[in-house]
């Protein structure tokens, strides 16, 4: 066969397929919202007529006999029906594993939990994507799951926050009102009592600008070397008073040679927070004992051990919650007891993970120890 027959061959067979094609494109477009299956057969059906029109149209050229000619048609048919007949076992194949799909899209959505087996899918594409809702399912679960938790605990810290405003405001208002009335029989008592409310307010406000800054990053440190010694003598120093108030006996067991790197100040507030908290529910005569030491190559442990009662275990994981008080469960004396917001551990936990530690409570025979490390720098970082 020249090169000529063989040009006008492909030339015929394209225009048979280019006129196939012209036909089949608006039916392709007819079932573009269809299903899969009604594709697939639209599109098998235009390769089988392409194909047998360019056959037909080579043969009525007489390039092929009159026999050999039915012979390829009776072949193209017979070809066009299983190829219909399997696309449309495809197609079924694929609406499945896209009705697995949108059950899956629509559970998600939902918030249902997801139970999905790979193996259920026909081809790696889907199985693929499936394993991939499934992952996105499980993170949306837990993102859910930590907005409810962080949610209750924020609808808990305003209710007790707005309590313990209210409490001294109204103590505020009712020695004002006397002092106005000139009621009060001993007016520099009256001021002494308002000037501690006041105090007692100013301290709560200054927590709540301090988790503040904790929970939306924005806390400045002024990292330097401190040394643990006397970070933790100068807060049993401070609160010596208020322990002493109450009979109890704070005792400290610190290296001179344990150095770490942070926010004086900060850290100092978190070992303050950790003794108030300490002395505010131990019992009266009961013991505190402030320790640090090394903890591996990298990091130092910091403990403040109380004679409180001990935590219940089911709130060992709530204590650092912003606004979580402590039960009955712990031997607390409310006549002495300052009320706060329930700030204070939430205060110290932010402090350690902004110091790249951690903190932790565990109970221990007649009490609990608070444990916080910290890393071990040597040098201060750019």
């Amino acid at each position: 066969m020249s090169a000529v027959d063989v040009a006008r061959i492909v030339a015929i067979s394209l225009v048979a397929a280019v006129v196939v094609g012209a036909v089949a494109l608006p039916l392709l477009r007819l079932t573009r919202r269809a299903s899969v299956v009604a594709q697939l057969v639209v599109l098998i059906i235009a390769a089988v007529a392409a194909m047998a029109a360019g056959t037909i149209a080579v043969g009525l050229a007489m390039y092929v006999s009159p026999h050999d000619l039915v012979v390829t048609l009776v072949v193209a048919a017979v070809s066009g029906v299983i190829a219909v007949a399997l696309a449309w076992l495809l197609g079924r194949t694929f609406v499945r594993s896209t009705e697995r799909l949108r059950l899956v899209a629509k559970a998600l959505g939902d918030g249902d939990p997801l139970e999905i087996d790979r193996d259920v899918h026909h081809n790696i594409e889907f199985a693929t994507v499936t394993a991939e809702l499934s992952a996105t399912s499980r993170r949306l679960a837990e993102a859910r799951d930590e907005v409810v938790a962080i949610e209750a605990s924020r609808r808990d810290l305003i209710a007790w926050i707005s309590h313990d405003l209210r409490t001294p405001l109204a103590g505020l208002r009712a020695m004002a009102e006397s002092l106005e009335d000139g009621v009060a029989e001993d007016p520099p008592r009256y001021y002494a009592r308002m000037r501690a409310q006041v105090d007692h307010l100013s301290v709560m406000v200054d927590d709540l600008f301090e988790l503040s800054k904790i929970q939306t990053g924005t806390m400045p440190l002024t990292m330097e070397h401190i040394a643990l010694y006397d970070l933790v003598s100068d807060a049993v120093a401070e609160l010596a008073p208020l322990a002493l108030a109450r009979s109890i006996r704070m005792t400290e067991d610190c290296g001179d040679s344990l150095v770490v790197v942070g926010d004086p100040g900060e850290l100092a507030r978190m070992v303050g927070n950790l003794l108030i908290n300490a002395i505010q529910h131990s019992a009266e005569g009961g013991t505190i004992l402030v320790a640090a030491r090394h903890d591996g190559d990298d990091r130092v442990l910091l403990t403040v051990e109380d004679s409180a009662g001990g935590i219940p275990e089911p709130d060992l994981e709530r204590v650092f919650e912003p606004g979580w008080r402590g039960t009955a469960a712990r031997t607390i004396d409310p006549s002495t007891r300052a009320a706060g917001a329930g700030l204070g551990l939430a205060i110290v936990r932010g402090i350690a993970e902004a110091h790249a530690g951690n903190v932790s409570v565990q109970n221990v025979p007649g009490g609990c120890r608070f444990n916080v490390r910290l890393p071990r720098q040597q040098h201060l970082t750019a």
